[in-house]
């Protein structure tokens, strides 16, 4: 059965070599956009399987396959000469060894966009190291931003590597090859790497850094909470308000409503301190969701820092559908959105192998051959 999907990706077929973090996040935004991906699971599956509740692999069909086998680098093969990409997280080299890396897949398949996603890249010093978001943050000078001035750096997350300097390069990579492939009719391999997507996530701060206007020193600079009207404050009853009027005309509102009309001024860093203490102590003589409503229809950059749980809630997410429950699960709805061809959350997650059957019958191969490969232990139904 064909998997029939809208979204303006929809007739797209990926190939996705099961990983975790960055791959499996930017193979989601993939299937939401509406392209058929498969993803090729070892048998058994991997150690971070949450079953329904495993968000970053939903909308896709799950094959289980031994890639250790030359038959199970055969099913993939197999799978690339109908795909138009394929995506794989391994160390560099992994691929190569198993039997499934780019030389051979675009031989395969000349038109093919073979995606990399690596932390360090396929080449370089550490290439061959293992690493988690919060090192390759590390190492591009991101995490020493993020904290307190005197404290120690606090981990965004893994929003920065991850997902934003690895998931999101390796889709805007993927969509720019196919785009080029219109015209050259040939596919290629887009080397994605967390430690160059985070260096370009940078670009403002180099620039600031240059001018001389951002300094190295943690919460000292405009962005980094070391203004006081760019910062986060502590209510009545122990939550946050967020602030973050840089603007003069949105500080103005800010100033009005808390009544500090003889605050110092916004710009004077001397000033600073003083400005940050009364902004506090204004802000400690309310609950945060006062302040919210105090603020609500108000210019004035002032939000409520809600925790996760909350935020499903909140009038505006829930008024644009940010937030949509799927077989009982909670998750994001698909982003962005388009005006004629919708994004849509089109299944949730599968079991690895669930749909071993299906999908390679679905991509080409015949129920013979699948039944083969099912009793030679080469494929395996979940």
């Amino acid at each position: 059965m064909t998997d029939t999907r809208s979204g303006p990706l929809a007739g797209v077929r990926v190939v996705e070599l099961a990983g975790i973090g960055p791959g499996p996040f930017a193979c989601m935004l993939l299937a939401d956009l509406g392209a058929d991906v498969v993803r090729v699971d070892r048998p058994g599956g991997g150690t971070l399987s949450l079953a329904r509740y495993d968000v970053l692999d939903r909308g896709r069909r799950s094959v289980a396959v031994d890639l250790k086998s030359p038959s199970g680098a055969e099913v993939v093969l197999r799978l690339v000469e109908q795909a138009d990409v394929l995506v794989e997280g391994f160390r560099p080299g992994v691929a190569e060894r198993l039997g499934v890396g780019p030389d051979v897949c675009l031989e395969r398949n000349p038109r093919l966009v073979y995606g990399r996603m690596t932390g360090w890249g396929q080449d370089g010093p550490l290439a061959p190291r293992v690493g988690h978001d919060i090192d390759y943050a590390a190492v591009t000078g991101a995490l020493a931003a993020v904290g307190e001035p005197g404290r120690k750096p606090v981990p965004p997350l893994n929003l920065v590597a991850d997902f934003g300097g690895g998931a999101m390069f390796l889709v805007t990579g993927v969509l720019a090859a196919l785009v080029e492939r219109e015209r050259s009719g040939r596919g290629q391999v887009v080397d994605a790497a967390m430690v160059d997507g985070v260096t370009t996530l940078l670009s403002m701060f180099y620039g600031l850094r240059a001018s001389g206007v951002w300094q190295d020193s943690r919460g000292s600079n405009l962005l980094d909470g070391g203004a006081p009207f760019y910062d986060t404050y502590e209510c009545a009853d122990g939550e946050y308000v967020a602030v973050g009027a840089l603007e003069p005309q949105f500080w103005a509102v800010v100033v009005d409503t808390l009544g500090l009309h003889d605050a110092p001024d916004q710009h004077d860093v001397t000033q600073w301190p003083e400005l940050r203490r009364r902004l506090a102590a204004a802000f400690a003589t309310r609950t945060r969701d006062e302040w919210a409503e105090v603020f609500e229809g108000l210019d004035a950059c002032v939000a409520p820092v809600l925790h996760l749980g909350e935020a499903a809630q909140h009038p505006h997410v829930q008024a644009r559908g940010l937030v949509v429950e799927r077989d009982g699960v909670p998750q994001p709805a698909p982003a962005p959105r388009f005006s004629r061809t919708p994004a849509a959350l089109h299944r949730g997650p599968s079991r690895p192998g669930q749909d071993t059957r299906e999908a390679l019958q679905s991509w080409g191969f015949s129920e013979q051959e699948v039944q083969q490969l099912v009793a030679e232990g080469v494929a395996v139904e979940g």
